[in-house]
């Protein structure tokens, strides 16, 4: 028993102090230059001959977090340096918000809502908007999705749900046998 808690411990302590384990730490790489942060996640694509904002992006993209982006990027170029969309995105319901800013000019707070549906799927798009917004200081993207069951999920838990079944019964012909 011992030996069992001993190993727990040095386990522990391994796996503990393992940076590959921790999500504390994180480094990206920006348009100019390398930005480490620790428990934010902070992207910098600034460019330094130019004008930049810092907007948000939030939900279902691969790397949500603040960014610093040069002026006249588009909401396209910000879901795409965060990575796109993961596979459990909703991408007829893109959210663009637009937050009060008396700065810009910008006198309540505007939600544009984008399905990018109709980019990727139509054959033939006539006099549709396009979702590629130029992006203002402050502006957030919600990406809205949820998680999919696939096959695979659904397998999983009717094999555990049927393997307690079955074990339950075994013990009942057993003890009842006896």
């Amino acid at each position: 028993m011992k030996k069992f808690i001993l190993f727990l411990a040095v386990l522990t302590f391994v796996c503990g102090n393992n940076k590959s384990f921790s999500q504390d730490d994180k480094t990206r790489v920006g348009i100019t230059k390398t930005l480490t942060t620790t428990a934010t996640t902070f992207f910098d694509y600034s460019d330094p001959n130019k004008v930049n904002i810092e907007v948000n992006i939030w939900g279902y993209v691969k790397m949500p977090g603040k960014y610093i982006i040069p002026k006249g990027t588009s909401s396209v170029d910000l879901i795409s340096y965060a990575g796109g969309p993961n596979s459990d995105t909703k991408i007829d319901k893109i959210r663009l918000i637009r937050p009060k800013n008396d700065s810009l000019n910008i006198s309540e707070d505007k939600i544009f809502e984008f399905n990018f549906n109709d980019v990727l799927w139509e054959d033939k798009i006539i006099n549709k908007k396009l979702p590629n917004m130029t992006l203002e200081p402050g502006d957030i993207i919600v990406v809205s999705g949820e998680p999919k069951m696939f096959f695979k999920d659904n397998l999983s838990v009717i094999l555990s749900i049927s393997s307690t079944v079955i074990s339950v019964a075994i013990l009942m012909v057993t003890i009842l046998k006896k």
